[in-house]
Protein backbone atom coordinates (compact mmCIF):
# COMPACT_ATOMS: atom_id res chain seq x y z
CA UNK A 1 0.00 0.00 0.00
CA UNK A 2 1.14 3.60 -1.00
CA UNK A 3 0.20 7.08 -0.63
CA UNK A 4 0.88 10.22 -3.16
CA UNK A 5 2.45 13.04 -1.58
CA UNK A 6 0.93 15.91 -4.03
CA UNK A 7 0.36 19.92 -3.45
CA UNK A 8 1.06 23.11 -5.96
CA UNK A 9 4.59 24.16 -6.41
CA UNK A 10 6.06 25.99 -3.66
CA UNK A 11 4.28 24.80 -0.88
CA UNK A 12 7.12 22.83 0.40
CA UNK A 13 5.78 18.98 -1.08
CA UNK A 14 9.70 17.97 -1.33
CA UNK A 15 11.51 19.30 1.42
CA UNK A 16 8.29 17.05 3.54
CA UNK A 17 8.87 14.25 1.50
CA UNK A 18 12.61 14.37 1.61
CA UNK A 19 12.63 15.13 5.42
CA UNK A 20 10.55 11.79 5.72
CA UNK A 21 13.09 9.29 3.75
CA UNK A 22 16.07 11.51 5.42
CA UNK A 23 13.97 10.40 9.37
CA UNK A 24 13.02 7.16 8.10
CA UNK A 25 16.92 6.49 7.15
CA UNK A 26 18.12 6.61 10.58
CA UNK A 27 15.95 4.05 11.73
CA UNK A 28 18.17 0.46 11.97
CA UNK A 29 17.95 -2.34 10.53
CA UNK A 30 15.42 -1.53 8.37
CA UNK A 31 16.21 -0.50 4.13
CA UNK A 32 14.00 3.06 4.78
CA UNK A 33 15.11 5.80 2.90
CA UNK A 34 14.82 6.62 -1.26
CA UNK A 35 14.10 3.27 -2.77
CA UNK A 36 13.56 5.56 -6.84
CA UNK A 37 14.19 9.08 -7.14
CA UNK A 38 10.89 10.08 -6.24
CA UNK A 39 9.33 6.74 -3.61
CA UNK A 40 10.45 6.77 -0.61
CA UNK A 41 10.16 3.93 2.56
CA UNK A 42 9.56 5.52 5.55
CA UNK A 43 8.64 3.74 9.58
CA UNK A 44 5.56 3.81 11.32
CA UNK A 45 6.41 5.08 14.75
CA UNK A 46 5.04 2.38 17.43
CA UNK A 47 5.77 2.72 21.16
CA UNK A 48 4.45 -0.79 21.45
CA UNK A 49 7.31 -2.09 19.79
CA UNK A 50 9.84 -0.91 22.90
CA UNK A 51 7.70 -2.58 24.85
CA UNK A 52 7.35 -5.82 23.72
CA UNK A 53 11.58 -5.46 23.37
CA UNK A 54 11.60 -4.90 26.95
CA UNK A 55 10.52 -7.88 28.27
CA UNK A 56 11.49 -10.46 25.03
CA UNK A 57 15.15 -10.01 24.21
CA UNK A 58 15.87 -10.28 20.39
CA UNK A 59 18.55 -8.76 17.82
CA UNK A 60 16.56 -6.77 15.91
CA UNK A 61 13.08 -4.89 16.47
CA UNK A 62 10.87 -3.94 12.53
CA UNK A 63 8.54 -1.44 12.75
CA UNK A 64 6.02 -1.37 10.30
CA UNK A 65 6.56 0.46 7.00
CA UNK A 66 4.61 2.83 4.34
CA UNK A 67 5.91 4.07 0.94
CA UNK A 68 5.32 7.12 -0.08
CA UNK A 69 5.37 8.56 -3.72
CA UNK A 70 6.33 12.37 -4.38
CA UNK A 71 4.35 13.19 -7.11
CA UNK A 72 4.79 16.26 -10.19
CA UNK A 73 3.68 19.08 -8.63
CA UNK A 74 0.12 20.43 -10.23
CA UNK A 75 -1.03 23.58 -11.29
CA UNK A 76 -3.99 24.78 -12.22
CA UNK A 77 -4.66 23.44 -15.89
CA UNK A 78 -3.54 19.93 -15.00
CA UNK A 79 -6.55 17.78 -16.11
CA UNK A 80 -5.87 19.69 -19.69
CA UNK A 81 -2.34 18.47 -19.80
CA UNK A 82 -0.82 22.20 -18.63
CA UNK A 83 2.41 21.78 -16.51
CA UNK A 84 3.15 17.96 -15.85
CA UNK A 85 -0.35 17.68 -15.66
CA UNK A 86 -0.03 13.83 -17.78
CA UNK A 87 3.00 12.79 -15.75
CA UNK A 88 0.83 13.90 -12.64
CA UNK A 89 -2.74 12.31 -13.32
CA UNK A 90 -0.94 8.98 -14.42
CA UNK A 91 0.62 8.35 -11.26
CA UNK A 92 -1.73 9.92 -9.15
CA UNK A 93 -3.92 7.14 -10.04
CA UNK A 94 -1.58 4.11 -8.90
CA UNK A 95 -1.64 4.99 -5.28
CA UNK A 96 -3.74 3.83 -2.61
CA UNK A 97 -4.56 7.45 -0.65
CA UNK A 98 -3.55 10.81 -1.19
CA UNK A 99 -1.24 13.45 1.25
CA UNK A 100 -1.90 16.82 -0.01
CA UNK A 101 0.36 19.21 1.00
CA UNK A 102 -1.23 23.20 1.18
CA UNK A 103 1.12 25.97 2.26
CA UNK A 104 0.06 27.91 5.82
CA UNK A 105 2.94 30.47 6.18
CA UNK A 106 3.38 33.39 4.52
CA UNK A 107 7.20 33.72 3.86
CA UNK A 108 10.35 32.02 5.26
CA UNK A 109 12.43 31.54 8.05
CA UNK A 110 14.53 34.95 8.03
CA UNK A 111 11.66 36.69 5.53
CA UNK A 112 12.86 35.63 2.68
CA UNK A 113 10.03 35.50 0.25
CA UNK A 114 8.88 31.86 -1.65
CA UNK A 115 6.24 33.13 -4.35
CA UNK A 116 3.21 31.37 -4.36
CA UNK A 117 2.07 30.31 -7.77
CA UNK A 118 -0.76 31.74 -7.54
CA UNK A 119 0.08 35.24 -6.05
CA UNK A 120 -1.04 35.05 -3.07
CA UNK A 121 -0.96 32.52 -0.32
CA UNK A 122 -4.65 30.75 0.24
CA UNK A 123 -4.27 27.45 1.63
CA UNK A 124 -8.57 27.02 1.25
CA UNK A 125 -8.13 28.39 -2.66
CA UNK A 126 -4.80 25.80 -3.19
CA UNK A 127 -7.18 22.79 -1.70
CA UNK A 128 -10.28 23.69 -4.24
CA UNK A 129 -7.68 23.67 -7.36
CA UNK A 130 -6.18 20.76 -6.48
CA UNK A 131 -9.61 19.25 -5.86
CA UNK A 132 -11.10 20.74 -9.06
CA UNK A 133 -8.34 19.03 -11.32
CA UNK A 134 -8.91 16.06 -9.99
CA UNK A 135 -12.34 16.09 -10.08
CA UNK A 136 -12.10 17.31 -13.94
CA UNK A 137 -9.73 14.20 -14.88
CA UNK A 138 -12.07 12.40 -13.30
CA UNK A 139 -14.91 13.51 -15.69
CA UNK A 140 -12.76 12.72 -18.93
CA UNK A 141 -12.19 9.41 -17.44
CA UNK A 142 -16.18 8.42 -17.09
CA UNK A 143 -16.95 10.48 -20.14
CA UNK A 144 -14.86 8.72 -22.13
CA UNK A 145 -15.67 5.34 -20.79
CA UNK A 146 -19.29 5.44 -20.95
CA UNK A 147 -20.17 4.90 -24.75
CA UNK A 148 -17.76 1.84 -24.78
CA UNK A 149 -19.42 0.37 -21.08
CA UNK A 150 -23.35 0.71 -22.85
CA UNK A 151 -22.66 -0.75 -25.92
CA UNK A 152 -20.68 -3.35 -23.73
CA UNK A 153 -23.43 -3.77 -21.61
CA UNK A 154 -25.70 -4.68 -24.00
CA UNK A 155 -24.20 -8.26 -23.80
CA UNK A 156 -25.99 -9.14 -20.79
CA UNK A 157 -23.09 -9.86 -18.70
CA UNK A 158 -23.58 -8.82 -14.43
CA UNK A 159 -19.98 -7.46 -14.83
CA UNK A 160 -20.46 -5.11 -17.76
CA UNK A 161 -24.00 -4.07 -16.54
CA UNK A 162 -22.41 -3.01 -13.08
CA UNK A 163 -19.54 -1.03 -15.13
CA UNK A 164 -22.18 0.99 -16.99
CA UNK A 165 -25.08 1.47 -14.11
CA UNK A 166 -21.76 2.60 -12.21
CA UNK A 167 -20.45 5.34 -14.70
CA UNK A 168 -24.16 6.93 -15.02
CA UNK A 169 -24.60 7.30 -11.20
CA UNK A 170 -20.81 8.54 -11.02
CA UNK A 171 -21.68 11.26 -13.88
CA UNK A 172 -23.68 13.60 -12.43
CA UNK A 173 -21.88 13.69 -9.19
CA UNK A 174 -18.53 14.53 -11.07
CA UNK A 175 -20.78 16.89 -13.38
CA UNK A 176 -21.65 18.70 -9.80
CA UNK A 177 -17.82 19.13 -8.85
CA UNK A 178 -17.90 16.32 -5.81
CA UNK A 179 -15.70 13.71 -5.89
CA UNK A 180 -16.27 9.94 -6.65
CA UNK A 181 -16.14 9.17 -2.55
CA UNK A 182 -19.16 10.88 -1.96
CA UNK A 183 -20.82 8.47 -4.00
CA UNK A 184 -22.82 5.40 -1.97
CA UNK A 185 -23.21 2.35 -3.47
CA UNK A 186 -24.46 -1.05 -2.05
CA UNK A 187 -24.61 -3.38 -5.06
CA UNK A 188 -21.77 -5.67 -4.65
CA UNK A 189 -21.02 -5.73 -7.99
CA UNK A 190 -21.34 -2.04 -8.54
CA UNK A 191 -18.93 -1.31 -6.16
CA UNK A 192 -16.60 -3.47 -7.31
CA UNK A 193 -17.16 -2.23 -10.95
CA UNK A 194 -16.39 1.44 -9.25
CA UNK A 195 -13.40 0.26 -7.47
CA UNK A 196 -11.70 -1.17 -11.30
CA UNK A 197 -12.42 2.48 -12.50
CA UNK A 198 -9.16 3.54 -10.13
CA UNK A 199 -10.79 6.96 -9.96
CA UNK A 200 -8.51 9.74 -8.32
CA UNK A 201 -11.22 11.18 -6.22
CA UNK A 202 -12.32 8.11 -4.99
CA UNK A 203 -9.45 7.96 -2.76
CA UNK A 204 -8.75 8.73 0.85
CA UNK A 205 -7.28 12.23 1.62
CA UNK A 206 -5.04 13.56 4.74
CA UNK A 207 -4.49 17.29 4.42
CA UNK A 208 -0.94 18.20 5.34
CA UNK A 209 -0.88 21.97 6.67
CA UNK A 210 3.16 22.95 5.70
CA UNK A 211 3.50 25.68 8.87
CA UNK A 212 5.92 28.13 9.85
CA UNK A 213 8.26 27.56 12.40
CA UNK A 214 6.45 30.06 14.99
CA UNK A 215 3.48 27.96 14.54
CA UNK A 216 4.37 24.37 15.08
CA UNK A 217 1.64 23.26 16.59
CA UNK A 218 -0.73 24.23 13.28
CA UNK A 219 -2.92 26.94 15.74
CA UNK A 220 -2.37 30.13 13.27
CA UNK A 221 -5.32 31.35 11.32
CA UNK A 222 -3.93 29.55 7.84
CA UNK A 223 -4.06 26.08 9.06
CA UNK A 224 -7.18 26.25 10.95
CA UNK A 225 -8.96 27.68 7.79
CA UNK A 226 -7.73 24.38 6.50
CA UNK A 227 -9.54 22.28 9.39
CA UNK A 228 -12.52 24.72 8.95
CA UNK A 229 -12.62 23.43 5.06
CA UNK A 230 -11.71 20.36 5.50
CA UNK A 231 -14.76 19.56 7.83
CA UNK A 232 -17.01 21.32 5.48
CA UNK A 233 -16.12 18.90 2.88
CA UNK A 234 -17.14 15.82 4.71
CA UNK A 235 -13.95 14.96 6.85
CA UNK A 236 -12.41 14.74 10.51
CA UNK A 237 -10.04 17.66 11.04
CA UNK A 238 -8.56 16.17 13.84
CA UNK A 239 -7.26 13.46 11.98
CA UNK A 240 -7.55 14.46 8.37
CA UNK A 241 -5.71 17.85 8.81
CA UNK A 242 -1.45 16.82 10.01
CA UNK A 243 0.34 20.07 11.11
CA UNK A 244 4.08 20.16 9.81
CA UNK A 245 6.52 22.31 9.61
CA UNK A 246 8.87 21.34 6.94
CA UNK A 247 11.62 23.37 7.50
CA UNK A 248 11.76 22.50 11.22
CA UNK A 249 11.06 18.46 10.25
CA UNK A 250 14.26 18.60 7.56
CA UNK A 251 16.37 20.05 10.69
CA UNK A 252 15.69 17.24 12.66
CA UNK A 253 16.45 14.71 10.35
CA UNK A 254 19.92 15.98 10.37
CA UNK A 255 20.50 15.99 14.19
CA UNK A 256 21.81 13.36 16.67
CA UNK A 257 19.13 11.98 19.42
CA UNK A 258 19.75 14.00 21.54
CA UNK A 259 19.77 17.62 19.38
CA UNK A 260 16.88 16.30 17.94
CA UNK A 261 14.87 15.76 21.79
CA UNK A 262 16.66 19.65 22.92
CA UNK A 263 14.74 21.24 19.37
CA UNK A 264 11.83 19.41 19.96
CA UNK A 265 11.73 20.49 23.57
CA UNK A 266 12.48 24.66 22.20
CA UNK A 267 9.31 24.07 19.74
CA UNK A 268 6.94 22.88 22.83
CA UNK A 269 6.94 19.16 20.62
CA UNK A 270 6.72 16.00 22.34
CA UNK A 271 7.57 14.53 18.95
CA UNK A 272 8.37 15.26 15.24
CA UNK A 273 5.33 16.15 13.58
CA UNK A 274 6.46 13.74 10.97
CA UNK A 275 5.42 10.85 13.17
CA UNK A 276 2.02 11.93 13.70
CA UNK A 277 1.69 12.04 10.26
CA UNK A 278 3.22 8.33 8.77
CA UNK A 279 0.53 6.99 11.56
CA UNK A 280 -2.39 8.91 10.31
CA UNK A 281 -1.54 7.99 6.65
CA UNK A 282 -1.17 4.68 7.82
CA UNK A 283 -4.86 4.79 9.43
CA UNK A 284 -5.97 6.72 6.04
CA UNK A 285 -5.42 3.23 4.01
CA UNK A 286 -7.10 1.29 6.58
CA UNK A 287 -4.23 -0.35 7.54
CA UNK A 288 -3.06 -1.86 11.59
CA UNK A 289 -0.38 -4.10 12.61
CA UNK A 290 0.42 -7.41 14.37
CA UNK A 291 3.70 -8.45 15.96
CA UNK A 292 5.79 -11.27 15.82
CA UNK A 293 8.54 -12.01 18.62
CA UNK A 294 11.27 -14.06 18.84
CA UNK A 295 15.12 -14.35 19.34
CA UNK A 296 15.71 -12.59 15.74
CA UNK A 297 13.30 -10.12 15.20
CA UNK A 298 10.76 -8.48 16.89
CA UNK A 299 8.71 -6.92 13.69
CA UNK A 300 5.54 -5.43 13.19
CA UNK A 301 3.37 -6.39 10.18
CA UNK A 302 0.51 -4.66 8.24
CA UNK A 303 -3.05 -5.85 7.66
CA UNK A 304 -5.81 -4.30 6.55
CA UNK A 305 -8.56 -3.64 9.31
CA UNK A 306 -10.74 -6.87 8.78
CA UNK A 307 -7.93 -9.01 7.75
CA UNK A 308 -8.62 -12.72 9.18
CA UNK A 309 -5.93 -14.68 10.59
CA UNK A 310 -5.22 -16.64 7.97
CA UNK A 311 -4.54 -13.54 6.00
CA UNK A 312 -2.56 -11.84 8.33
CA UNK A 313 -0.11 -15.00 8.44
CA UNK A 314 0.25 -14.91 4.21
CA UNK A 315 1.54 -11.75 4.66
CA UNK A 316 4.60 -13.18 6.66
CA UNK A 317 4.48 -15.95 4.36
CA UNK A 318 1.55 -17.48 1.47
CA UNK A 319 2.66 -21.17 2.98
CA UNK A 320 1.20 -20.09 6.21
CA UNK A 321 -1.75 -19.02 5.07
CA UNK A 322 -1.91 -22.29 2.80
CA UNK A 323 -1.94 -24.44 5.60
CA UNK A 324 -2.94 -22.26 8.52
CA UNK A 325 -3.94 -24.46 11.63
CA UNK A 326 -4.57 -22.21 14.20
CA UNK A 327 -2.84 -18.69 15.67
CA UNK A 328 -1.82 -18.59 19.45
CA UNK A 329 -2.53 -14.84 20.13
CA UNK A 330 -1.56 -12.53 23.47
CA UNK A 331 -1.95 -8.40 23.33
CA UNK A 332 1.09 -6.02 24.47
CA UNK A 333 -1.09 -5.05 27.45
CA UNK A 334 -0.99 -8.33 28.63
CA UNK A 335 3.26 -8.67 28.20
CA UNK A 336 3.69 -5.36 29.78
CA UNK A 337 1.42 -6.67 33.14
CA UNK A 338 3.03 -10.56 33.16
CA UNK A 339 6.55 -9.71 31.86
CA UNK A 340 6.76 -12.85 29.45
CA UNK A 341 4.58 -15.71 27.50
CA UNK A 342 4.90 -18.06 30.39
CA UNK A 343 3.51 -16.15 32.27
CA UNK A 344 0.73 -15.54 30.32
CA UNK A 345 -0.22 -18.96 29.21
CA UNK A 346 0.03 -19.32 33.12
CA UNK A 347 -2.86 -16.94 33.73
CA UNK A 348 -4.74 -18.20 31.13
CA UNK A 349 -3.98 -15.40 28.63
CA UNK A 350 -2.79 -16.62 25.71
CA UNK A 351 -5.47 -17.27 23.01
CA UNK A 352 -5.90 -19.90 20.36
CA UNK A 353 -7.48 -18.46 17.22
CA UNK A 354 -9.42 -20.37 14.28
CA UNK A 355 -9.53 -19.44 10.67
CA UNK A 356 -12.49 -17.23 11.51
CA UNK A 357 -10.44 -15.18 13.87
CA UNK A 358 -10.50 -11.46 12.73
CA UNK A 359 -7.20 -9.65 13.61
CA UNK A 360 -7.31 -6.69 16.22
CA UNK A 361 -4.64 -3.58 16.18
CA UNK A 362 -1.64 -4.47 18.02
CA UNK A 363 -2.03 -8.53 18.55
CA UNK A 364 1.24 -10.72 19.51
CA UNK A 365 0.86 -13.74 17.20
CA UNK A 366 2.71 -17.26 16.68
CA UNK A 367 0.81 -19.23 13.76
CA UNK A 368 1.05 -22.71 13.49
CA UNK A 369 0.77 -24.05 10.09
CA UNK A 370 1.58 -27.13 7.97
CA UNK A 371 2.07 -27.39 4.09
Amino acid sequence: MEAGIVGLPNVGKSTLFNALTKAGALAANYPFATIEPNVGVVPIPDPRLEVIRKHIESQKVIPAALRLVDIAGLVRGASKGEGKGNAFLSHIREVDAIVQVVRCFESAPGGEDITHVEGKVDPVRDIDTINTELILADLQTVEGAIGKAERAAKSGERETIARYEVLKKILPVLSEGKPAITLRIDDPDQKKALKGLSLITGKKVLYVANVSDEDPHGRGPLAMKVREHVKRLGGDPEHDVVPVCARIESELSELSDEDRLEMLRSYGMDEPALNALAREAYHLLGLQSYYTAGPKEIRAWTVPIGATAPQAAGVIHTDFERGFIRAEIYSVKDLEELKNEKAIKDAGRMRVEGKGYVMQDGDVCHFLFNV
